[in-house]
């Protein structure tokens, strides 16, 4: 009897990071797309050629939220891969609808960068990110249920990541649901998690994400 295939299939977390890390930096690539040179026609003064930059202030703010959003979220997966002994097919795809989310990115920092002031545009982008979180949160628990992290990973390290998760998301939330009051400050909120997590504070109750 020939061994199944899906038995066999999607084994390899070297693979799995290398599609990883391509499908990352071409989304943070294109993110940058988005900004637009000021059209040198009309401007020939510096204080015209400042206020158009002025005016693109705007996109280059959710393009930073973007890219910082993309690098923690890389940093979450590759955290994963790491603690990988092994994938499986069902892993492997998992972490593809992941990176499906990932590629849409751009779209939604495009969207939410035209209509900055909408809370439409705003809640597409959050529900963007909440896939991101969420499926990154699936492929973690699968992984540990199905017995494919490395023998030696305790069960703090397992609390860690899942606490990481939710607290982020629950955040997020909350940035998302100031849109109610203004986009501007839900922008403001998430940047200022975003830039938590990437600090990393060391002490305090802050330490714990």
């Amino acid at each position: 009897m020939g061994t199944r295939y899906n038995l066999i299939a999607g084994q390899s977390v070297e693979r799995l990071a290398a599609l990883s890390d391509g499908l990352f930096a071409v989304a943070m690539t294109l993110l940058v797309l988005d900004l637009k040179v000021p059209v040198a026609q009309g401007i020939e003064t510096d204080t015209a050629l400042l206020a158009a930059l002025r005016d693109l202030a705007p996109r280059l703010v959710v393009y930073l939220m973007s890219f910082l959003t993309l690098g923690i979220f890389w940093v979450g997966q590759q955290t994963q891969h790491t603690h990988y002994a092994r994938s499986d097919r069902h892993l492997t795809w998992i972490h593809l609808g992941f990176l499906f989310a990932v590629s849409l990115m751009p779209f939604s920092t495009s969207l939410m960068a035209e209509f900055i002031t909408l809370r439409t545009a705003l809640v597409l982008y959050w529900l963007n990110i909440v896939a991101l979180g969420a499926l990154l949160w699936v492929s973690w628990r699968y992984a540990v249920r199905s017995g494919l992290v490395e023998p030696g990973v305790a069960e703090a390290v397992d609390r860690s990541v899942r606490r990481r998760i939710y607290i982020a998301q629950g955040l997020y939330a909350a940035g998302a649901a100031l849109c109610l009051f203004s986009t501007y400050w839900s922008i403001g909120f998430i940047m200022l998690v975003q830039m938590i997590y990437v600090v990393g504070p060391r002490t305090g109750i802050l330490s714990r994400i």
